[in-house]
């Protein structure tokens, strides 16, 4: 059992899948960085600084020691506007290294079409001069 497990770990698809997990998340402080320190204060300029994570519906107010009980809707919607915000930088972060793989694949394609037509040219030229 521990000779297949060391087999299970050594198999590509486990480090890939640890390496992609480990940038996942430095991916994610990037991002958050992002959203929290440049879009989420344009959005709260926008919407003239609401600070929707304190938006709630008091079921009970707190008394005699004994906790508030809300409905924190606030935090839904905050956590919605943010969800929102990192899907389209992400958008926008795949939407760039999209464009630059079509580029990059597009000059591989050009260079092969041309090493085949450089290729083509040449037969066509010792036909030619087989001819003569």
């Amino acid at each position: 059992m521990i000779k297949e497990f060391k087999e299970f770990i050594a198999q590509g698809n486990v480090l890939d899948a640890a390496v992609g997990f480990v940038l996942g998340l430095a991916f994610k402080a990037i991002v958050d960085s992002v959203v929290n320190g440049i879009l989420m204060p344009i959005i709260g300029y926008v919407t003239a600084g609401i600070d929707f994570s304190s938006l709630k519906i008091v079921l009970r107010k707190a008394k005699d020691g004994v906790e508030e009980v809300a409905i924190t809707y606030g935090q839904v919607i905050q956590s919605l506007v943010t969800f929102i915000l990192v899907a389209f930088f992400l958008f926008l972060v795949v939407r760039v290294a999209n464009k630059a793989r079509r580029k990059r694949d597009a000059e591989v394609v050009v260079e092969e079409a041309t090493e085949s037509e450089v290729e083509l040219l040449k037969e066509i030229r010792d036909l030619l001069s087989k001819e003569d």
